[in-house]
């Protein structure tokens, strides 16, 4: 079964379900790294069909994939797969799409697919100094182009990295996702006030919206607006809440910053 190759109608029993255990290991792959939920399905549904499956049904939340199969041809078959809470990791999604398209081009074992599903999900991200220059370099880059002048932009550099050092070695370890998101937004408000205030930056609100954008959850709300397009109106909304709630958090931390500063400077910071 490992290394033998099987294609429809030739699977027993077993290797059904092994099958049906495989495509949800796919969705929640694809699921927890921030995936659309009709490529969540489709990439179950083909993996499915490609292996003579034809009675499976999936029904996926924001949280949880629940997943049926079985007829008078088929084994019965249910599952409730809880999907934890995680970031948006676009490499993973691509991966197991690509996957998905070599098991409908060469049906391949699936031992190998389950091997590569593992391999997929334990690949590792950027190193921490590459995502936190990145934050710099994009907060910068932001800045520039939204009118701010170099001044501006190095002062957006400096406070991204700031950011993301907290993001990386302090938020993701110890706080919820509304403390860390409310002291991101501190941090940055904070460290780009003193530095407006020691004269290097010369547009306040230049260099506080840019440095901001590595926190802002862009795939998270465009793939909500895409989901509710497609008429999943629940998960989509789910998501759209999550990302609106996400900037309301953000935003507090940094009117709370401001208004501190307003507060000792007596009006004169704004």
């Amino acid at each position: 079964m490992e290394n033998e190759k099987r294609c429809p109608g030739e699977l027993s029993p077993e290797e059904q379900r092994e099958i049906l255990e495989v495509a949800i290991l796919a969705g929640q792959i694809l699921l927890e790294n921030g995936a659309e939920l009709f490529r969540v399905e489709d990439t179950m549904e083909r993996i499915c069909c490609r292996y003579g499956i034809q009675s499976v049904s999936f029904f996926a939340l924001s949280h949880v994939i629940f997943m049926t199969s079985g007829s008078e041809r088929e084994e019965n078959f249910a599952k409730v797969q809880h999907v934890p809470v995680g970031g948006t990791r676009l490499d993973r999604v691509a991966a197991v799409n690509q996957l998905s398209r070599e098991i409908v081009k060469d049906c391949l074992s699936i031992g190998e697919i389950k091997k590569r599903l593992n391999q997929i999900r334990g690949m590792k991200g950027e190193s921490s100094v590459i995502q936190i220059l990145a934050s710099g370099i994009g907060s910068a880059c932001f800045c520039y182009l939204a009118g701010g002048t170099l001044l501006d932009s190095l002062s957006a550099f400096i406070s991204g990295v700031l950011l993301y050092v907290y993001v990386i070695y302090f938020s993701s370890l110890y706080l919820s996702k509304i403390v860390g998101s409310i002291g991101g937004g501190a941090v940055v408000a904070f460290s780009c006030t003193i530095l407006y205030l020691l004269r290097f930056g010369e547009h306040l609100n230049y260099i506080i919206i840019c440095s901001i954008m590595p926190l802002i959850p862009g795939v998270t709300l465009i793939n909500a607006i895409r989901d509710i397009v497609e008429g999943n109106y629940i998960f989509g909304s789910v998501r759209l809440l999550d990302s609106l709630l996400v900037f309301f958090w953000i935003a507090t931390g940094v009117g709370l910053v401001l208004s501190l500063f307003r507060y000792l400077t007596g009006g004169a910071l704004l």
